[in-house]
């Protein structure tokens, strides 16, 4: 594509918990995207509107422009063969979005490009390595969710955040002091405070970014979670739930974060522990655009599900 030409490019707009995402099919590869352009596209007034854009291109158009974690993804999994290039809506590259991995599966199955009945589930690629999505039932039995494993997960400050719970500081607007935090990695940074009381969740000032101490080399999001204890389900598995709200980097706050999901249950599983409280594997997350599951896995991966929906399709003319 020659930057500055005009240039009319067929959309399709998703959401997973109403993290909403502008997707475009690329599936020769041959679609350059500027910041400025994934900005047009994810402006709520003069654009698409999304939180963030996502192309779906072959992975070995991703290698050929010199990105080796695509090589590395089909090193990995030779059937990801599709891509998942994600842009925050300031234009920004991120390595993956977990409500993302969903919508993007939803749209590669409504093109025929994803083959979710076979055993393994369908592989993508992304920033972030190998990601491999199955459907399940939802909770209630309402329909059909998509359940991702995430990959590996990890506390940038190893056993001795894990012990005392903290390894950051974070301060909200109309906070008197910042306030201790857990640092989770998930192939993306996150950064989560615990609070006492859901109502204080509610009045946060989100509107500003929180400041973070130390700042993470690329940014971090940042997870407010609020821990609402356990629970026994009808089949008689006891599960976590928690509630939390997010500022994500390159977006500001939005109605759910997928990773921000994962990293919200895994810091109150860690803070927990070190209470010496037995770890919960399974939490549901309550987030202002519903629900979502997080299954830490015995393998050291963290698996995350939740629904996805394709809203709308159109065409946009961008110069």
């Amino acid at each position: 594509m020659t930057h500055g030409a005009p240039t009319g490019i067929r959309f399709t707009k998703g959401h997973g918990t109403q993290n909403d995402f502008v997707l475009v099919a690329d599936t020769r590869g041959d679609l350059d995207l500027t910041p400025e352009q994934v900005r047009r596209l994810a402006d709520r007034r003069a654009g698409v509107g999304g939180d963030g854009v996502i192309r779906l291109a072959p992975t070995a158009a991703i290698a050929r422009a010199g990105e080796t974690v695509a090589d590395d993804v089909l090193a990995e999994e030779p059937r990801a063969i599709w891509f998942m290039d994600y842009r925050n809506a300031d234009g920004s590259i991120a390595e993956m979005c977990g409500n993302g991995v969903r919508v993007f599966t939803a749209f590669a199955e409504s093109l025929g490009l994803a083959d979710l009945d076979d055993a393994d589930g369908f592989a993508l690629g992304t920033r972030a390595g190998v990601k491999r999505v199955r459907r399940v039932a939802a909770p209630d039995g309402s329909g059909t969710w998509y359940a991702v494993d995430m990959g590996p997960w990890f506390l940038p400050g190893g056993q001795e955040a894990a012990a005392t719970g903290a390894d950051a500081a974070v301060a909200v607007r109309g906070w008197d002091a910042p306030r201790p935090a857990l640092s989770v990695d998930l192939g993306n940074p996150h950064t989560v405070v615990a609070l006492a009381e859901a109502d204080e969740l509610e009045r946060l000032d989100l509107t500003v970014a929180p400041d973070v101490a130390p700042v993470p080399p690329r940014g971090t999001n940042v997870e407010l979670v609020v821990p609402l204890g356990e629970e026994r389900t009808a089949a008689g598995e006891v599960v976590g739930r928690a509630r939390m709200r997010v500022h994500e980097r390159g977006v500001g706050e939005t109605r759910s974060c997928g990773t921000g999901a994962c990293a919200a249950a895994l810091a109150v599983r860690t803070w927990a522990a070190a209470g010496g409280t037995p770890a919960v594997d399974t939490w549901f997350v309550e987030v202002p655009g519903g629900l979502l599951r997080v299954r830490a896995l015995p393998d050291g991966h963290v698996e995350l599900a939740g629904p996805a929906e394709l809203v709308f399709t159109g065409e946009v003319t961008l110069a």
